[in-house]
């Protein structure tokens, strides 16, 4: 289960960097390269301050509310922008990962130091 685990993490994070390619071709429609750059930026903000595991204003409220907004307009700018089956199948895929993310093993997966229950990172000593 270990592996399979990592293996979700690992299409979760993918999909946070998608959300932010999205938002880039959203951005690139919708007002040019500035908006381009502007706008993937702006998605890994809000992830980095609401969403993501360490996330300094998440709970558990903000964070799921967050990561429904951010995927979910993430798909919209997709299919505003023309790519009606790219949104579709980002939405699609969001939806899978971040409901196998929540299993209760592939949560103490995440959670865990080092991703392994039971085991707490090395303390440096004092030199």
């Amino acid at each position: 289960m270990r592996v399979a685990g990592w293996v979700v993490l690992t299409l979760v994070f993918l999909d946070e960097v998608l959300a932010a390619l999205a938002a880039g071709v959203w951005g690139a429609y919708a007002g040019g390269w500035p908006l381009a750059v502007l706008a993937p930026v702006a998605v890994v903000a809000v992830w980095w301050a609401f969403a993501s595991p360490r996330a300094r204003y998440g709970g558990p409220v903000v964070r799921p509310v967050v990561k429904v907004l951010v995927f979910g307009l993430a798909s919209l700018g997709l299919w505003v922008a023309g790519h009606h089956g790219w949104a579709v199948t980002l939405l699609g895929f969001s939806m899978v990962v971040n409901g196998l993310a929540q299993l209760p093993a592939i949560r103490t997966l995440a959670t865990s130091p080092a991703g392994q229950p039971g085991l707490r990172p090395r303390r440096r000593r004092a030199s």
